[in-house]
């Protein structure tokens, strides 16, 4: 006879619990060897090596990094995707940050690595596909932090990746054509707060752009006017940007953030060579569209003014996320089960921030939760994996409970949740419209 979900999702979280210092040392390893998108190769490995000691068979070398392992169920009418993040983040003043690279796992993205561990152990050990009528496949995607955009429009101009995000790159190569619904948690920092876990928030999506300004070389002090300098062209650019801030309707959210990653060569040669990276963040597609069309017009202007050049190339970010409201219920009853209906709070307001997961919530229903168990600021100096039963164990048992609700009794509320989702776009549609692929 089945198990009810009931009982399921008992036999899972004991088979966690079982294992509880093991996912724990897990993602502590994971945490003191951060690495940065398209380079998580020890991360990968770990995974892989995992996945091997239980003898689940994976698909490896995803989007250079990226591994999948599919688990078939009794039936399989559906398949629900459950994804963790292999990437850190750069944060040079953090303690804990790699002293080469300045990677440091300052967003949780250990903690989702350490949860597809225990998802693991729950589904081996209390045989849960035995009694799920939909697979579960388990991915660890690669590039989720948008960095290093020279060193990633390079990886593209060899022709290793296409997208500059993991998840996009999935979708790309059509890891993401047999999936129905993705599920996945991140951690959040909840020091000295009430609520513990949010099941759902809305997000920004952007638009990346790399920004050179080409001027002339002259003798700083000799001979400056026979010079263009390229670095009055960019702060001109800069300032021509703040002029339309105002211009930006609060309810787009529209963030404008440059970084300038080259100001010259020698300080005794008018530069001549200046190179920005930015986003352009919005709530809409339009939105990011808009503001994006007013960046330019600014940062060409910059060049204008002196008799520069400006080259801006055009890189496809992250799209806004779109909250299934269905799917965000299934996972907010599971954290109140978890941590209480007072610690929970089931759909909230983003932050203005941005993942590829809203990339994958535009194609089909997509559930992004929050579980606390961080303290300090995400991608910041002071941020730190505090409470670690939370972060690394509880996280796992919210992903798998969220499955077992989705696949259980004939897979009927993945299956209800999967034709009550309209999407915004096809596959087709995102590769071409957003992608820039024909």
């Amino acid at each position: 006879m089945a198990r009810s979900k009931e009982e399921l999702k008992r036999d899972a979280c004991a088979a966690i619990d079982r294992h509880h210092e093991d996912i724990i040392a897990y993602g502590e390893a994971v945490y003191h060897e951060p690495e940065l998108g398209y380079k998580e190769f020890r991360s990968a490995a770990r995974f892989q090596s995992f996945l091997d000691s239980l003898h689940i068979a994976h698909r490896d070398n995803i989007a250079i990094t990226g591994v999948t392992a599919n688990l078939p169920g009794r039936t399989t009418k559906l398949r629900v995707a459950i994804m963790g993040e292999l990437d850190a983040v750069l944060v040079p003043g953090h303690p804990d940050a790699d002293p080469k690279t300045s990677a440091a796992h300052a967003c949780g993205h250990c903690c989702m690595q350490a949860a597809l561990t225990g998802v693991a152990w729950a589904i081996q050990e209390a045989h849960l596909m035995d009694d799920l009528d939909g697979d579960i496949e388990l991915m660890a995607v690669p590039a989720e932090e948008y960095v290093e955009l020279e060193y990633r429009n390079q990886l593209r101009k060899e022709g290793k990746i296409h997208f500059l995000s993991g998840k996009q790159e999935f979708i790309r190569l059509g890891v993401m054509d047999d999936v129905d619904i993705m599920v996945m948690q991140h951690t959040a920092s909840t020091h000295d707060e009430k609520i513990k876990a949010t099941a759902a928030s809305s997000a920004n999506g952007f638009v990346g752009k790399l920004i050179r300004y080409i001027g002339k070389e002259a003798h700083a002090g000799g001979a400056p006017w026979n010079g263009i300098n390229a670095l009055n062209a960019a702060n001109i650019g800069l300032m021509a940007i703040n002029a339309q801030r105002e211009t930006f309707r609060d309810e787009d959210h529209i963030r404008v953030h440059p970084i300038i990653t080259k100001g010259g060569d020698l300080v005794n040669i008018v530069p001549a060579d200046v190179r920005l990276e930015t986003y352009v963040r919005g709530a809409s597609v339009q939105a990011i569209l808009d503001a994006s069309a007013k960046v330019n017009r600014a940062l060409q202007a910059g060049a204008y003014a002196v008799g520069a050049q400006c080259e801006i190339t055009e890189l496809p970010g992250d799209l806004p996320m779109i909250v299934d409201p269905e799917l965000a219920d299934v996972m907010y009853r599971n954290l109140c089960m978890l941590f209480g209906e007072d610690a929970c709070q089931c759909i909230a307001q983003g932050s203005g921030g941005s993942t590829d997961a809203g990339d994958i919530s535009h194609l089909m229903p997509t559930v992004h939760a929050y579980i606390g168990g961080a303290s300090g600021g995400a991608h910041c100096p002071d941020y730190r994996i505090e409470d670690k039963e939370m972060a690394y164990v509880t996280s796992a048992k919210a992903l798998i409970c969220t499955a077992i609700d989705l696949l259980a009794d004939g897979a009927a509320k993945g299956l209800q949740i999967k034709g009550d989702y309209q999407p915004k776009m096809t596959k087709e549609e995102y590769l071409r419209d957003w992608g820039h692929i024909e």
